[in-house]
């Protein structure tokens, strides 16, 4: 028996839950609202980044006469003061304005003693919207009347939920060119885009050779590392190392993914060099931004690979989370091969930090460390 059709929409956009998770997330990114959908709710969700006066007083009518609460995560929930386990929902003071909400939201310096509690199952999907977007992850959510919001993008909590575990037609692979690199080497740029649109991109160095484990670089995009040079990080210096190193083994592959920051956005990561410049290290300057440590996945790396028949592969990193990332993904890793950069006076505090607390393997730190104390 041949297996029915599939729908037009599906064939053409993938998962009609995929499809409604890319809008809302969209619809985000632009500042407007989105429903969430869960059992016994019906979400007026708004985005506190971008929030200002005129937009806050739209809100609160769209959604009258229920009364909007500041939804964030429980890293940022702790960051204010709150013992929590799970995100949590803010009552906010009635005359409260836009640019107070964002300080609770995102200020170091910002606590809170009002009224939390739990924050309800839609209202945490509305949270993960929010980072797929690269937003801020707070966001502004009351349970509105039926009649309210009927032309904003509606998208169901269980759908946001599942988004990302089914991997299955969410990467593409648009268009490619070989272009001749600073070294004198030859590389083929691969650029695939993903369910939401962006753009990620696989460098074949030189001439990767598959019969045997392939040389493999995963490298988070690093605008102010990889192309001005900024010397707070060694992401720079990493990439520069990576392609040397590669050209050295007679090719290799870079996946160069668009993961800016550890996950949470260029904004963000320019949210969290405040912070740093204000005392916090990197790890503690995302949290208090209510996002993990690390909000990276491999998930789109391993497709990536699959797609350019790389299963078998030498991983050129000091980072743990990798090698469990594309194990659990299906990618076979036969060996790791250290990628250190220079240690300055620039990086050092945010190496140290990367070594200690988030468990990357940086031998040459140590030896440093050993011979300063």
């Amino acid at each position: 028996m041949s297996a029915a059709p599939m729908p037009a929409d599906s064939a053409l956009f993938g998962s009609r839950e995929n499809l409604d998770v890319s809008r809302a997330v969209g619809e985000l990114q632009a500042r407007r609202p989105v429903r969430v959908m869960g059992p016994g709710e019906r979400l007026m969700a708004l985005p506190v980044e971008g929030l200002d006066d005129k937009r806050l007083r739209e809100f609160g009518v769209l959604c009258s006469p229920a009364v909007a609460k500041l939804i964030v995560t429980r890293q940022r929930a702790r960051s204010l003061g709150i013992e929590a386990s799970t995100p949590m929902a803010l009552s906010l003071p009635h005359a409260v304005d836009a640019s107070s909400i964002f300080e609770l939201a995102a200020s170091s310096k910002s606590r809170f003693a009002g009224a939390a509690q739990a924050a309800s199952y839609a209202a945490q999907a509305a949270i993960r919207l929010l980072k797929l977007a690269r937003s801020v992850p707070a966001i502004l959510a009351a349970q509105a009347p039926a009649f309210a919001g009927e032309t904003v993008s509606v998208v169901d909590a269980d759908a946001v939920n599942r988004f990302g575990v089914d991997t299955t037609g969410t990467l593409a692979q648009i268009s490619e060119a070989c272009i001749p690199l600073a070294s004198g080497a030859l590389a083929r740029f691969v650029v695939f885009r993903d369910v939401l649109g962006v753009d990620q991109v696989a460098i074949m160095v030189a001439k990767p050779d598959p019969s045997s484990p392939v040389p493999v670089r995963l490298h988070s995009a690093c605008l102010t590392g990889d192309v001005f040079g900024s010397r707070r990080c060694d992401c720079g210096d990493q990439l520069q190392l990576a392609i040397a190193r590669l050209e050295a083994r007679g090719g290799g592959v870079i996946l160069y993914l668009a993961q800016e920051g550890r996950g949470i956005g260029l904004a963000n990561k320019m949210r969290a060099y405040q912070l740093q410049d204000g005392g916090l290290d990197t790890r503690d300057a995302n949290t208090t931004l209510g996002f993990e440590d690390d909000e990276r996945n491999y998930a789109t790396a391993a497709l990536m690979l699959r797609a350019l028949d790389y299963t078998r592969i030498v991983l050129l990193t000091n980072n743990p989370a990798k090698l469990d990332g594309l194990a659990k993904a299906g990618i076979e890793i036969t060996a790791r091969v250290p990628l250190e950069a220079p240690i300055t006076p620039h990086n050092k505090r945010y190496l140290t930090t990367k070594a200690v607390r988030s468990g990357h393997k940086l031998v040459t730190l140590k030896a440093s460390s050993n011979e300063t104390s």
